[in-house]
């Protein structure tokens, strides 16, 4: 599988190791930025472009999926959801991990990489990566939602009017 991968100055440390523990696990890894230290770096830049690769590749057939960090994820997850296409998921645990993929068809983990250790970070992205999309009629129905308002903006009729 490809993986994207995007940080900030808080989270490169992490990268750099992360993408070498998928490497060893065989997938593909790009690297969206930053390539080195700066604390003063941006994230939605390297975020959105992190997240538009994922959505490229999606669209021409390649497995791929995205891989987020800064310090609390928060704002790394919001840039990447500003792509459309993109459901970025902030996870803190393998539960949200893999509730992310199996309920949302997530294709973006965002992770703050000052709220847990290297060890916590691989578990809830191989669970990530290893969990499929459950296909329930009810999450394929909630994410067409979604991508309709997304598209054009529409809702469903509000059901209190």
């Amino acid at each position: 599988m490809r993986i994207h991968i995007a940080t900030d100055h808080a989270g490169l440390d992490f990268s750099t190791q992360l993408q070498d523990h998928l490497r060893t696990a065989g997938h593909e890894v790009v690297d969206h930025g930053p390539v080195e230290y700066d604390a003063l770096d941006d994230y939605p830049a390297f975020c959105i472009r992190a997240a538009q690769a994922v959505v490229a590749d999606q669209a021409a057939g390649v497995e791929t999926l995205g891989v987020v960090f800064g310090g609390s994820g928060n704002g790394e997850q919001i840039a990447a959801n500003k792509v459309e296409g993109v459901r970025a998921a902030l996870v803190w645990n393998t539960s949200t991990a893999e509730l992310a993929r199996q309920h949302n068809d997530a294709n973006v983990i965002s992770i703050g990489a000052r709220q847990h250790t290297f060890d916590e970070v691989t578990s809830f992205i191989d669970t990530f990566i290893a969990t499929p999309f459950s296909d329930e009629e009810r999450h394929v129905r909630r994410i067409a939602q979604i991508a309709d308002f997304e598209r054009d903006g529409s809702l469903l009729p509000d059901p209190r009017a």
